[in-house]
């Protein structure tokens, strides 16, 4: 059923970028081009301009508007995308005016994100938030939301058109509501079997398109999709990973951040980001020949920080170094300023180095000594050689056997624990 009447949708696009106060950087232009061809508009104009601040009624000002009119009528555009928030209203008049669809920003980011979900929470949080967007825009609907529904069938409790959607908005929105709380304690119960395991968790952060998830399928082997486009990536992915080190930990793969996310977004997918807030370690993936890499660095620290995890430890990767003809490398952390890894995922360079300072960093939680297992203790020694924890082995007079073990501490007492076991008893 459609909940309200609007103007035809296409692919055709006219695009819109205002300034206000700033500069506005090639950079930003290219960006939202790309954000239009990942939603698989086809541009056919862009126009750009500078104001000192929105006008009310077109966002933009009388002449813009027209001009923006004119050009969709050239090119014959059946979508006008602006890289803004729009109004209801100002959403409503433009579209009023150039007699096309209007899309703003926030609008454009949601058509990518139904797009790339394929898990059910996924789709499911995509359509919290656009549910959420779209009753924001209710409000303004054309004038058949206003009328009483009227004929055969159709007389109701005296609701308008416009009530009758906002209430079938607000239960499917409590509906999904209840079916995300239900996936979300399931994805906290795999979280706390992970803790009850003591394996860390590293998340992958950064801006979207830095090279994330062909870093997390070099480290894993996994096969995730991966494409020279704005969030190819959207659920996240888990995957177990060994250190050089007989270490293990979880590497997780997450959408990536951009600048301007819309708040809705961020909060609809606070279940999907919980994997960064509950992480041991942030590798913060950052593609080292990006003009804007400073930039893209403090849009990804607001949104790290927007949901709860600016205390969570930070290394960066500055990846795609082949671009730039680096050579892999490692600056350590001076200060606050966290430790840097020069890596370039596509041509696995660096990868050896960055599993290596894993390891280190996670080495404080290292068992290095001497073990004495009794003949009874055959599982545990199994575990450990399977674990390939064991670096030499003697058996001793007593016919107990003498092992020099490395295994991560968290892992060892995990061990000891399922076989009812103390260090007093080793």
């Amino acid at each position: 059923m459609e909940l309200f009447e609007r103007p035809g949708g296409g692919e055709n696009a006219v695009l819109v970028q205002i300034s206000f106060n700033s500069a506005k950087t090639t950079q930003d232009e290219k960006e939202f081009i790309e954000l239009a061809d990942s939603a698989g508009a086809q541009v056919v104009g862009f126009i750009s301009g500078s104001r000192q601040r929105p006008d009310p009624r077109y966002f933009v000002g009388t002449g813009k508007a027209e001009e923006i009119r004119q050009l969709r009528e050239a090119h014959n555009a059946d979508l006008v995308i602006f890289d803004h928030s729009l109004s209801p209203a100002q959403e409503r008049n433009l579209e009023k005016l150039l007699q096309c669809r209007v899309l703003d920003r926030t609008g454009l980011i949601l058509d990518i994100f139904a797009q790339r979900a394929r898990s059910f929470e996924g789709k499911l949080q995509v359509e919290l938030a656009q549910l959420k967007h779209l009753s924001t825009r209710l409000i303004r609907g054309w004038t058949h939301l206003e009328r009483q529904k009227g004929g055969i069938g159709m007389r109701g409790p005296g609701e308008t058109q416009l009530e009758t959607d906002r209430r079938l908005i607000a239960e499917r929105i409590k509906q999904i509501d209840r079916r995300l709380e239900k996936v979300q304690n399931q994805r906290e119960q795999g979280r706390q079997s992970r803790k009850k395991a003591e394996i860390p968790t590293v998340s992958l952060v950064g801006y979207t398109n830095a090279g994330k998830s062909t870093l997390f399928n070099a480290l894993t082997k996994a096969e995730v999709y991966v494409a020279d486009q704005l969030f190819a990536t959207l659920d996240p992915t888990l995957r177990q990973v060994q250190l050089p080190n007989q270490q293990a930990i979880i590497l997780a793969d997450t959408v990536g951040f951009i600048r301007n996310l819309p708040h809705d977004l961020v909060a609809a997918f606070r279940s999907t980001l919980q994997e960064t807030i509950d992480a041991d370690l942030l590798l913060h993936v950052i593609d080292s020949h990006d003009e804007q890499l400073e930039l893209f660095r403090e849009q990804v620290n607001n949104v790290i920080a927007e949901i709860g995890a600016e205390n969570v430890p930070q290394i960066e990767v500055m990846n795609k170094i082949d671009l730039g003809g680096l050579s892999p490398h490692i600056e350590e952390s001076i200060g606050t300023t966290p430790a840097r890894i020069y890596i370039s995922a596509q041509n696995n360079l660096g990868l050896e180095a960055l599993l290596g300072y894993l390891g280190n960093y996670f080495a404080g939680n290292m068992f290095r000594d001497a073990l004495t297992l009794k003949p009874q203790h055959a599982r545990l020694r199994a575990k450990l050689y399977a674990d390939k924890a064991i670096q030499q082995e003697s058996i001793t007079d007593e016919g107990n056997f003498s092992l020099e073990v490395v295994i991560d501490q968290r892992r060892l007492e995990q061990y000891l624990r399922e076989e009812n076991l103390t260090m007093k008893d080793l």
